[in-house]
């Protein structure tokens, strides 16, 4: 008997052709739980890359809000206090506390939109979950006992 032959119950058995060897069959597991942690991590990264796109959306829905808060405010506000005062409506101090006012609710109005947004970005559900699943897989994976053929076969 030549080292390394011997099976595992010390026979010296070569396997059947057609048969894969115990190296073979760790190859193939090997191998199959590599494209496994493949795929999962190819699931997580397009999860996560459609809730990177949410948050850019949101956060330039914000940006564009601030922006037009402070753009905005020097240029129309005065024109329009001019023009509440020279209607005869509201005295300045009325026509400014009136614009003013009103660029405040358009800003919070813009923000409520931003956060509306940003809140619809979700965990990556489907990557938790199997991922999850190959652990317990993995946790609870036992060797499979050999049947009575088998045994009677490394027997011969």
């Amino acid at each position: 008997m030549s080292a390394g032959t011997a099976g595992p119950t010390g026979s010296s058995r070569l396997p059947y052709e057609g048969e894969r060897s115990v190296g073979q069959l760790f190859a193939a597991a090997t191998a199959d739980l590599s494209a496994l942690v493949h795929d999962e991590i190819a699931l997580a990264k397009a999860e996560i890359r459609q809730d990177v796109k949410r948050g850019i959306f949101g956060s330039v829905k914000g940006i564009v809000a601030g922006v037009f808060l402070l753009a905005s405010l020097p240029m129309f506000s005065f024109a329009l206090v001019y023009v509440l005062q020279r209607l005869g409506w509201l005295p300045f101090w009325g026509a400014f506390l009136t614009v003013a006012g009103a660029y405040v609710v358009i800003g919070l109005l813009l923000a409520y939109l931003a956060v509306r947004t940003l809140k619809k970005i979700e965990p990556p559900r489907r990557t938790i979950e199997g991922a999850q699943a190959t652990a317990d897989v993995l946790k609870n994976a036992r060797p499979r006992p050999a049947t009575a053929a088998e045994l009677a076969a490394l027997e011969r």
